[in-house]
C-alpha cells in the first residue's frame, strides 16, 4: 500500500511541473547552456529560486540584510566617532595597520598574531591578512567593534599607524622596539 502511494505521488509530482512547451520558452532558454551569459544564468538562477522559501534574516548576504535601526536621540552627536561606530553595527569593516621599525616579514606576523589574539580574548573578532612586509588589514565583521579594537591597537609597542574609514592614527608607542618578541630573520 505505502509503495503505491509513493507511486501515485511520484507520478502527480512529475505531471504537475511547469514545463514550457518550445514555442512558448523564452528566447534566453532555447539556447544551449554553454551559450549561456552571465544574465541568462542570473534568470536561470532566479526561475530555480523562485518557489523557494526566504533565507532568515541573519542567513542572508549582508548587502541583503536590512541595517539595524539607529536611535539618533541617544547618540553623542559631539563625537563623530561615536556616531560611525554605531552605522557600522553589524557590517564588515577593514582597518589597515602599520607596523614601525621597518620589520621583517616574520616579525610583522607575529605582532599582529599577537595583536590579534589579544583582541579575541577581549571578545573583539577580528581576521588578520598581512598585505605587506609592514602592513597589514584586521577585517571586523561587525564594524562596530573596529573602534574599540582602534583604542587598544594605538596603546600596542612598534605600532606605526591605524587607518579607519579613512583616518589615520598616529600610534602612542612607535619608538618603543619590543624585547619580548622574537626578531627572526
Amino acid at each position: 500500500m505505502i509503495k503505491l502511494l509513493c507511486i501515485v505521488l511520484l507520478c502527480a509530482s512529475i505531471s504537475s511541473a511547469k514545463k514550457y512547451k518550445d514555442e512558448e520558452k523564452p528566447t534566453w532558454a532555447k539556447k544551449d547552456i554553454r551559450d549561456f551569459s552571465d544574465a541568462d544564468m542570473e534568470r536561470l538562477f532566479d526561475q530555480w529560486e523562485e518557489d523557494e522559501e526566504p533565507l532568515p534574516e541573519d542567513e542572508l548576504p549582508e548587502h541583503l540584510r536590512k541595517p539595524p535601526s539607529l536611535d539618533l536621540t541617544k547618540l553623542d552627536t559631539s563625537n563623530p566617532e561615536s556616531i560611525l561606530q554605531a552605522t557600522k553595527k553589524g557590517q564588515t569593516l577593514m582597518m589597515f595597520v602599520t607596523v614601525a621599525n621597518k620589520p621583517s616579514r616574520a616579525r610583522s606576523e607575529e605582532l599582529t598574531k599577537i595583536w590579534q589574539s589579544s583582541l579575541w580574548t577581549n571578545h573583539i573578532q577580528t581576521e588578520r591578512y598581512l598585505i605587506d612586509d609592514d602592513r597589514a588589514i584586521f577585517m571586523f565583521k561587525d564594524g562596530s567593534q573596529a573602534w574599540t579594537a582602534k583604542e587598544f591597537l594605538l596603546e600596542q609597542e612598534e605600532l606605526k599607524d591605524v587607518q579607519l574609514e579613512s583616518q589615520t592614527y598616529p600610534g602612542n608607542k612607535a619608538d618603543v622596539k619590543n624585547t619580548a618578541v622574537r626578531d627572526e630573520l
